[in-house]
């Protein structure tokens, strides 16, 4: 009977950790003690789009819908881009992105006007690189630098459209790191006779002062037609 007993106890306690675990789990779009204490702050609390702006200051337009903790640019709405109120300098920038099928999109960093060329930033690509149109060179594929640097494909695991993908972008300095699901498919450094190749080869080769060489400015989300959505935006001034 005690052997019974013994093994019955243990049963529970396997069943109840099994049902107990999601309760564990890190909710979305909030942020752990140890997260706070680093420094961490949230872009998107999960309700709302406070924080956030169209690139002319104004309110953002009804084709962004937050809602189920998720921030989403809707199919065919025409919400247009937005961006965060802050600009920030260097930093550390995670989030997760789900993107429809042959989508386009991008999340965009350093925005700011330039004195010429207009506004602009840099942009971390997120497409479906099968079905998208816009999949003929690699410096336009997901997790590039778009039409300048492209990611390492051979490093570079992207789940399908539909399903979420984990992105991390850190600018210290003048280095910049681009981060996919937890590896990093792609670190350059602004400035560098390469960069400065890449950007003379690319559509941002007349802006004054030279593209990606500003010091501080804003996160973009661009809406680009396509739906996608996006959670977990959360940042840390380095």
């Amino acid at each position: 009977m005690k052997r019974k007993s013994k093994h019955i106890r243990l049963g529970s306690l396997v069943i109840w950790l099994m049902v107990s675990a999601p309760v564990f789990a890190q909710q979305a779009n909030t942020l752990t003690r140890q997260e706070k204490k680093e420094g961490w702050a949230l872009l998107f609390d999960g309700v709302s789009t406070a924080g956030w702006t169209t690139p002319a200051g104004k309110s953002v337009p009804a084709g962004w819908v937050a809602e189920s903790g998720t921030l989403t640019a809707k199919k065919g709405a025409k919400g247009g881009d937005i961006i965060t109120a802050r600009e920030y300098a260097d930093f550390d920038l995670k989030f997760d992105y789900n993107i429809e099928a042959a989508g386009n999109s991008g999340v965009k960093y350093f925005y700011t006007n330039y004195e010429t060329g207009g506004k602009l930033g840099m942009e971390y690509q997120l497409l479906d690189d099968k079905l998208a149109e816009d999949n003929k060179k690699e410096n336009h594929l997901t997790g590039s630098f778009y039409d300048a640097i492209p990611p390492d494909a051979s490093r570079k695991k992207v789940n399908e459209p539909g399903q979420w993908n984990t992105v991390r972008i850190v600018a210290k300095g003048r280095q910049v790191e681009h981060w996919l699901n937890g590896v990093k498919i792609l670190e350059f450094t602004r400035g560098s006779a390469p960069f400065t190749e890449a950007i003379a080869l690319s559509k941002f080769n007349k802006t004054v002062p030279a593209f990606g060489t500003v010091e501080k400015g804003h996160i973009l989300l661009q809406e680009h037609g396509s739906e996608v959505s996006f959670r977990n935006i959360k940042i840390k001034a380095l």
